[in-house]
């Protein structure tokens, strides 16, 4: 890899694993879509639907209480639906069928299309249940793009624990410092590099950094600054 990313392997005995919720998928399409039906809520609503999902992966691995992202999601936007006093069954079904099908970053295919010309493994390490995974990367287009998908089912706890991290590299055969992890959630950062991952953030909502043990060497607006790090 180029120098700017310090030393590592050459491309082809290295991987690039990316989280898939925010980072490849558009995790507010789904409420502006439902713009129409929402009103002035559909900012509020998405942004708590998106947290709560969040805080209830993080509070179902420490309770020992595990249920799938599918689950997760549904807990989640009842809760923000209620807490914005919408009560509407046909549309609940709008949003969750939206979510399964979100759209990725402009600049996700040819980002990725990129990578695989040059060499280079990819892959996808998400908190989504694999019937999740699946229906957005085909819906999106990307299947072809990617080597390998992985999911927190497979060890039956979420990010950031360390057994999830360590499917990557299972799965990829690699060690984790030639693994280029992204992910646009700062905790995830924390998490993965931690692990020992090489992570570059991809801050496309412009957050403060986390005060956890970890952090990334690079920071990116969107996944269109990635291949020059790589020195493609």
């Amino acid at each position: 890899m180029d120098a700017r990313f310090g030393k590592m392997n050459k491309l082809s005995d290295c991987a690039c694993v990316f989280d898939a919720y925010g980072t490849l998928l558009d995790v507010a399409s789904a409420a502006a879509k439902c713009t129409n039906e929402l009103g002035d809520v559909a900012l509020p609503l998405g942004q708590i639907w998106r947290t709560k999902q969040l805080e209830y992966s993080w509070l179902r691995s420490l309770m020992g209480t595990h249920a799938d992202f599918w689950q997760l999601t549904g807990d989640a936007l009842d809760f923000a639906m209620e807490t914005v006093e919408i009560s509407d069954a046909a549309l609940r079904q709008r949003l969750m069928d939206l979510f399964f099908a979100l759209d990725t970053f402009p600049e996700v295919p040819r980002v990725l299309k990129a990578l695989k010309d040059a060499g280079m493994k990819t892959a996808v390490l998400s908190n989504g249940s694999p019937e999740m995974l699946r229906g957005a990367i085909e819906h999106a287009g990307i299947d072809g793009l990617l080597n390998a998908v992985y999911s927190v089912e497979d060890v039956g706890i979420f990010k950031p624990h360390p057994s999830v991290y360590q499917l990557a590299v299972n799965g990829l055969d690699l060690s984790p410092e030639n693994i280029c992890f992204m992910s646009s959630n700062a905790w995830d950062v924390a998490g993965a590099s931690h692990f020992g991952f090489r992570v570059v953030w991809v801050n496309r909502y412009a957050q403060a950094p986390e005060r956890l043990p970890g952090g990334p060497e690079h920071v990116i607006d969107d996944l269109a600054g990635l291949p020059a790090i790589l020195g493609l």
